[in-house]
């Protein structure tokens, strides 16, 4: 069972890259349950989001509105290795010591802020691409840790959508995607 957060990041990523290596250039358009995101869109997001996180674990801080279109020539490789990148970044010990100076959060919570991102929109590529997801069950519940703590002042500042109800019959998957504002009964 993973416990540090470079462990949780290596059991999140082998199925979002299997989902990025799967996806087809004639799907790349298509819409996703994250609004107003394709794809194309999506899966840039998700490239920015594995090489941030990288700059983020070692304490600096990071431009998110520098936008440029990853995917071209290699781009499903050049993302599996910027993924395994992410892992190693963690794993340095002191990736999780004190606070994050940009963000002023624990640093902990800033790993763990990346591995949601990382497991919800491999969800919403697999969903949006007809291909199956299932993370690994520390994932969704350290997704779901997060959540508890982040999820309110994340839905303030717009990072997740309204929660969406679930109820019995829902998987605990189903229930961390309701909470980040996602209807896990969405379909293209």
């Amino acid at each position: 069972m993973a416990t540090n957060t470079s462990e949780l990041l290596g059991a999140a990523a082998p199925p979002t890259v299997a989902v990025v290596r799967a996806i087809s250039d004639d799907q790349l358009d298509r819409p996703t349950p994250c609004p107003d995101y394709t794809v194309r869109d999506l899966a840039n997001h998700l490239y920015d989001v594995v090489v941030n996180f990288q700059v983020l674990a070692r304490r600096r801080e990071v431009d998110w509105s520098t936008r440029t279109d990853q995917l071209t020539e290699g781009w499903r490789e050049r993302f599996a290795d910027e993924a395994a990148r992410l892992v190693e970044a963690w794993a340095d010990p002191a990736a999780e010591e004190g606070a994050s100076p940009g963000m002023g959060l624990p640093q902990r919570t800033v790993g763990l802020m990346g591995l949601v991102d990382l497991a919800v929109h491999g969800w919403d590529l697999a969903r949006a691409t007809g291909q199956s997801y299932r993370p690994a069950p520390e994932v969704t519940e350290a997704g779901h840790r997060f959540m508890d703590e982040m999820g309110p002042m994340g839905r303030q500042m717009g990072a997740f959508g309204a929660e969406v109800e679930t109820g019995p019959g829902h998987t605990e998957l189903d229930r961390l995607l309701g909470r980040c504002g996602r209807d896990p009964a969405w379909v293209r």
